[in-house]
């Protein structure tokens, strides 16, 4: 139980390249991946972290080993919020920026298809607000991955 079958340091190591590689494919995936979750989407995120668990602690199944993967994931998390909120390149790089979905009671479904947004998603937003679609000033994909929308003056 407290016998660790590799280094201790190939545990941060382990743990540090699987936070950076999930941490830039989920953000290459776009912002409806950390947004509101899908049933779909839950189910992805269940099975990453199945996926990647033994490659962080190579099959090891002490609970040293498994509290170091812990604080080693922790700790970048805390690291890499701190770097962004203090370089604004790099809060936009990670987290991205709100993207306009619509204007004027227009929707651009380019932008909404180059986002995964689908028309039914937009609808739900605007009944939800009580807005028609001729009515709505602005729609925003915001950083986050909900949607919001604004209604004309």
């Amino acid at each position: 139980m407290l016998t660790l079958h590799a280094p201790w340091w190939e545990f941060i190591i382990r743990g540090a390249v699987v936070y950076l590689a999930l941490l830039i494919l989920v953000r290459l995936t776009g912002k409806r991946t950390v947004g509101q979750f899908t049933p779909f989407d839950l189910l992805v995120v269940v099975l990453l972290s199945e996926a990647v668990g033994g490659s962080m602690t190579a099959g090891d199944e002490s609970l040293i080993g498994g509290l170091i993967v812990a604080v080693t994931l922790l700790s970048l998390n805390v690291l890499i919020a701190y770097i962004a909120s203090r370089n604004r390149r790099l809060e936009n790089l990670l987290e991205g920026q709100e993207v306009l979905l619509g204007r004027n009671g227009r929707l651009f479904e380019n932008v909404m298809k180059a986002h995964r947004i689908g028309r039914n998603e937009i609808d739900q937003v605007l009944h939800a607000n009580d807005i028609d679609l001729e009515d709505m000033e602005y729609v925003f994909l915001e950083t986050d991955g909900s949607i919001n929308v604004t209604k004309r003056k």
